[in-house]
């Protein structure tokens, strides 16, 4: 009989953390269904690793996530006395290096070699901290060749272009076309220009800020895929070649998108924090269209916190600044997601959707889905369209809502997301009750996303 050791470093951080087995248990499927993996950890699993059994699989990284929340910093599994799973591969992208590529190329590596381990990560509260404390002597670091002749804006406005035409290709049919294309045009091509000879210090800093861009539309291909941890990876060394341009507002951008992540996952840990110091390092300094951009997210922030007069004081202001807009050109890494205007209302109803303002978040869902074209933008048209019918829903009307997730539906097709095949999956749920009571429109609906998921598999 195999006599097992209790694991006394595992029983410490769990004491630490005050968690209950079964409340930690819970806590560490969360982790797994963030990153698409179901468990059934209960309370006698973490009681058999507690008496030394080794937790199957990326388990042991989830329970270290799960823990680092609880107690408020960063947990190996090694620190939990649990066999270190490639400890340097855990760290990969999550420090903000003093050569933003340092941390970049190890991850690209793992995506052409279909790596799972970066895929599989889970999302860092710890890390989402990072940019707050970044020292900003980093914008200063001396590039290996700054001046003399080389290259030039053409080559910066052809790295624009490449990545302008695979944010439409993302847009259009989902993150996960084009996805190992970009890895590889990114790595190939636009590291060697930001490592390049630049004929001025401008082509430098304007070759660093398309560098990031594209990495965080990579960032943005992860979240679509589910992959929040390895998205959050990306968003960081986006964040870190924004900073090395020294490019007004960049930075603060990607701190944005970095709060917008926060909340999508209900970790609101640094959110406000982020979005603030974004704001700051924008307002008045950029035109007026990429300051709503700003505006608003902070807005959401607040009402995540319950500030609901600050929050939609904010929104408003977001709202009067594009109407004072006077036609400034809009900067292309604040065109992520399109036309800002359309992003200022979808952002606008989440505001009202977090304060329980079901109709009102209704009105700008749908007033969002108008303001893209949606030939260009298929599927966040699509989803924004699946929030006003759950908004609808929710304000009990079924007609008006089975009618919009048709429309949402309809745009659909030819998109690979994991975000649209879940809010197909999610309005099944939603309208199961109405199925039951043989309300038509649910039934007709269901036939269609039966359809749409066989589709997709």
């Amino acid at each position: 009989m195999t006599t097992r050791t209790p694991n006394a470093l595992l029983r410490e951080a769990v004491t630490e953390s005050g968690l209950t087995y079964a409340a930690l248990a819970r806590d560490v499927r969360a982790v797994a269904a963030e990153c698409g993996v179901t468990l059934r950890t209960n309370k006698s699993t973490v009681e058999h690793w507690l008496s030394g059994v080794v937790p199957a699989g990326d388990t042991a990284r989830y329970l270290a996530v799960a823990l680092s929340r609880r107690i408020g910093r960063v947990l190996s599994p090694a620190d939990l006395g649990l066999a270190p799973q490639a400890p340097d591969d855990e760290a990969v992208g999550l420090t903000l290096a003093t050569d933003p590529l340092e941390a970049l190329m190890p991850m690209w590596r793992y995506e052409l070699d279909r790596r799972q381990l970066l895929a599989k990560s889970a999302y860092s509260v710890a890390a989402a901290a990072l940019p707050l404390a970044h020292v900003r002597e980093i914008a200063d670091r001396t590039a290996a060749a700054r001046t003399g002749r080389g290259i030039g804006m053409n080559e910066v406005a052809a790295v624009r272009d490449m990545i302008h035409f695979f944010s439409e290709m993302d847009e259009r049919h989902g993150g996960a076309h084009g996805r190992s294309a970009l890895v590889q045009y990114l790595s190939d091509d636009v590291a060697a220009l930001v490592r390049g000879n630049h004929g001025t210090e401008e082509v430098r800093r304007q070759m660093l800020s398309a560098a990031s861009r594209g990495v965080h539309l990579l960032g943005w291909k992860s979240y679509d895929a589910g992959q929040q941890g390895l998205a959050q990876r990306y968003y960081l060394q986006s964040y870190n070649l924004a900073v090395e341009s020294g490019i007004t507002g960049h930075d603060g951008f990607v701190m944005r998108t970095m709060a917008m992540q926060g909340l999508k996952l209900h970790r609101p840990e640094h959110c406000q924090a982020l979005a603030e110091t974004g704001l700051t390092r924008a307002k008045g300094k950029v035109d007026v269209q990429t300051e709503a951009l700003f505006r608003v997210v902070h807005a959401h922030t607040l009402a995540k916190s319950d500030q609901r007069q600050a929050a939609l004081a904010e929104a408003e202001r977001a709202r009067a600044l594009l109407v004072s807009d006077q036609g400034d050109e809009v900067p292309f890494w604040a065109l992520a997601w399109g036309p800002p205007a359309a992003s200022v209302y979808s952002r606008t109803a989440k505001v009202h959707e977090a304060l329980g303002d079901h109709r009102a978040a209704s009105e700008q869902y749908e007033r969002a889905a108008g303001a893209r074209p949606s030939g260009t933008y298929a599927r966040i048209v699509a989803l924004d369209l699946v929030a006003g019918a759950e908004m609808q829903l929710k304000r009990g009307g079924i007609e008006q809502a089975c009618a919009t997730w048709h429309r949402a539906m309809d745009h659909m097709d030819g998109v690979q997301s994991v975000r649209t095949r879940k809010a197909v999956t999610t309005m099944r749920r939603d309208l199961a009750r109405f199925r039951a009571r043989g309300v038509r429109c649910a039934a007709e609906l269901e036939e269609r996303a039966i359809d749409f998921l066989g589709r997709q598999a």
